[in-house]
C-alpha cells in the first residue's frame, strides 16, 4: 500500500494540476474569457482591435481611445451557461460510480471601463475586468472523482492605459495590468490511516497571487472607411501560495504549505474593421494565443523546497479567426451578427476533467438600442451559441507516472456546449 507521503504527492498533482489548467469550456479555448462587452458578443468578438464600438476598447486596444467621442463609460454583465457532460466507455476502475452529471457551472462576468481625453492627442483610460476563470463541479463521487471534483479560478485585472494620435491616420495606446489570480481546487483521495485501513477524503488546495502585465495596440487608417489595428497583450507570471489540505477524514491531517510557478500566456491580434457604406460595416481578426508556456506544473513544499510532483499539461498554442457585420437599420437600431472558429490548446492525450476543453465555433448575433443618434447613453444586448467537438478523455496517458496511474482510468468523451448573454449600459458625458 502507497505510504501517506505518495497519498500526499498524488493530491498534491491532481490539484495542483489544476493551478495552470482549470476552468470549464465555456468562453474562449483553454480558459480565457472573451466576454468583457455586449457589443464585441454580438459580432462574435470579430475585429475588436479595430472595431472601437465604445469605452471597452480600453481592454482590446487602447488605441482605440483616439477614436471616441468625448467622455466614455460602459459597464457589462454577461451570463454564461455551459453544458459539460461525461460518457464513460467502461474502462475506468471507477466507472460504476457515475459520470459526474452537468460538470458547467453557470458563471456571472461584470466588466467597467472608462475613457477620457486628457489633452487634443492624448487620452486616459481604464479597464477593471476578468479576462480569465470559472469553474467546473462534477459529482463528489463519480468515476474521475480522484482526478477531479471542483475547479475554480477566478482573476481581478486592473488595467489603467494611455493613448496617443500620432496623425489622422494613426494612434497609439499602452497599458499595465495588475491582475489577482484566486484558485480553490478539489478531488477526492485515498488516505492510508494504518496497515490495513485506508479512507475516502476530500483534498482542497487553495491559493492566489498578484502579477503584473503589459498591453500595447495601434490603429492606422488608410481610409476614411478602413482601419487596420494590432493589439499584443503580455504574459502574466504568478507564484502562487496555497494550502494543501484534506478533510472527510476520521482523523486530522496536518495541512501544508505549497506553491506553484505559472505563465499564463500572451496574445496578439490583428484585425480589420471596414464601412461599405454608412448603414453596414464588416469585421474581421486573427488572434493567436500563447499557451505552450504552460508545459509541466511543478508543485513544491514550501516548507522544504522539495518537489511535491511535477505534472505534464502539454498545451499547445491556438488560433482564433472571426467575421462579423453591423447593420444601422434606423437611427435607434444598430443590428449584429457573427461567426468564428476557435481552436483549443489542449492536446487530447492530456485532457483532464479539470479542462475538458475542445474547438468550438461562435454563432453571435447582438443589437444597440439609442434614444436618438447622438443620445448620451445607449443600451447593448449580445447572445453567442458555441458548438463544441466532442472531446476524448484517455487518462492516464501514455507514459504518465505511477502517482498518475494510481487515480484510475478515465476513458470516455467529454459533450460541451455554451450559451452566453450579455448587457451593457454606454453612456458619453
Amino acid at each position: 500500500m502507497p505510504s501517506p507521503v505518495a497519498r500526499r504527492h498524488r493530491l498534491a498533482s491532481a490539484v495542483g494540476l489544476a493551478l495552470a489548467a482549470a476552468a470549464p469550456p465555456a468562453v474562449s479555448a483553454g480558459f480565457q474569457i472573451l466576454e468583457q462587452s455586449a457589443s464585441t458578443l454580438g459580432v462574435a468578438h470579430a475585429g475588436t482591435a479595430a472595431a472601437v464600438h465604445d469605452a471597452s476598447t480600453v481592454f482590446w486596444n487602447p488605441a482605440g481611445q483616439m477614436l471616441l467621442e468625448g467622455r466614455q463609460a460602459a459597464l457589462a454583465l454577461s451570463a454564461i451557461f455551459p453544458s459539460t457532460r461525461y460518457s464513460e466507455s467502461g474502462s475506468s476502475t471507477f466507472a460504476a460510480l457515475g459520470d459526474g452529471g452537468q460538470g458547467g457551472e453557470r458563471a456571472w462576468v461584470p466588466a467597467m471601463f472608462a475613457a477620457f481625453p486628457i489633452a487634443p492627442n492624448l487620452s486616459a483610460g481604464l479597464a477593471i475586468n476578468a479576462p480569465m476563470g470559472l469553474a467546473t463541479e462534477w459529482s463528489a463521487s463519480w468515476a474521475g472523482q480522484y482526478h477531479a471534483v471542483r475547479s475554480s479560478i477566478e482573476t481581478l485585472n486592473v488595467n489603467p492605459t494611455l493613448a496617443w494620435r500620432v496623425s489622422d491616420a494613426l494612434s497609439l495606446g499602452a497599458g499595465v495590468s495588475y491582475q489577482k489570480l484566486d484558485a480553490t481546487f478539489t478531488n477526492r483521495v485515498l488516505v492510508p490511516l494504518g496497515p490495513s485501513a485506508v479512507a475516502t477524503g476530500t483534498g482542497t488546495i487553495e491559493g492566489l497571487d498578484w502579477g503584473w502585465g503589459w498591453n500595447v495596440g495601434a490603429i492606422w487608417s488608410p481610409a476614411a472607411s478602413t482601419r487596420i489595428a494590432a493589439t499584443y497583450r503580455s504574459a502574466i507570471h504568478y507564484t502562487i501560495d496555497g494550502t494543501l489540505a484534506l478533510s472527510d477524514l476520521p482523523v486530522a491531517v496536518p495541512s501544508r504549505a505549497v506553491s506553484a510557478d505559472v505563465k499564463l500566456p500572451d496574445t496578439f491580434s490583428i484585425a480589420v474593421s471596414h464601412r461599405i457604406d454608412p448603414s453596414l460595416r464588416v469585421l474581421a481578426d486573427w488572434s493567436y494565443t500563447g499557451w505552450s508556456s504552460i508545459e509541466d506544473l511543478r508543485i513544491v513544499d514550501k516548507a522544504s523546497g522539495a518537489a511535491v510532483s511535477t505534472t505534464r499539461l502539454g498545451f499547445s498554442n491556438a488560433w482564433r479567426v472571426g467575421v462579423g457585420g453591423e447593420y444601422a437599420a434606423s437611427d435607434r437600431w444598430l443590428l449584429r451578427a457573427g461567426v468564428a472558429y476557435d481552436t483549443t490548446p489542449v492536446q487530447d492525450a492530456y485532457r483532464t476533467p479539470r479542462l475538458p476543453d475542445s474547438d468550438r465555433t461562435w454563432l453571435a448575433f447582438g443589437a444597440r438600442w439609442a434614444p436618438s443618434r447622438n443620445a448620451p447613453w445607449w443600451f447593448d444586448v449580445g447572445y453567442a451559441h458555441l458548438f463544441m467537438k466532442d472531446a476524448p478523455s484517455e487518462l492516464p496517458y501514455a507514459g504518465a507516472p505511477a502517482e498518475e496511474r494510481l487515480r484510475g482510468a478515465l476513458v470516455g468523451r467529454y459533450r460541451n456546449s455554451v450559451d452566453i448573454l450579455s448587457a451593457q449600459v454606454g453612456v458619453r458625458f
